[in-house]
């Protein structure tokens, strides 16, 4: 199995856990997905998330996935709670 086939299929069991665990075997795409990090990547879970709140999750998400590949630093939490991350690589 070539390792683009096996990142696919443990992408797809991936896809099978969150799915099952948060919105009942539907499955989830990688919207969804994202947001689901941005939320525990946040640690504040809160029914009455607004819009641009949900976008700001979302980018919470996709800072934390790429630091790891030096895309971006963790920098500080503001006076909310909320992480922010340094651009270090376009």
């Amino acid at each position: 199995m070539s390792r683009d086939e096996l990142l696919k299929q443990q992408w797809n069991e991936v896809v099978v856990i969150i799915s099952n665990r948060f919105a009942d075997g539907e499955e989830l795409d990688l919207d969804a997905i994202i947001y689901i990090i941005g939320l525990q990547e946040l640690g504040k879970i809160s029914l009455n998330i607004q819009k641009d709140e949900k976008i700001n999750l979302m980018h919470i998400a996709i800072c934390r996935l790429l630091e790891p590949y030096g895309y971006y630093e963790f920098d500080f939490f503001d006076e909310d709670g909320w992480p922010h991350y340094k651009v270090l690589e376009k």
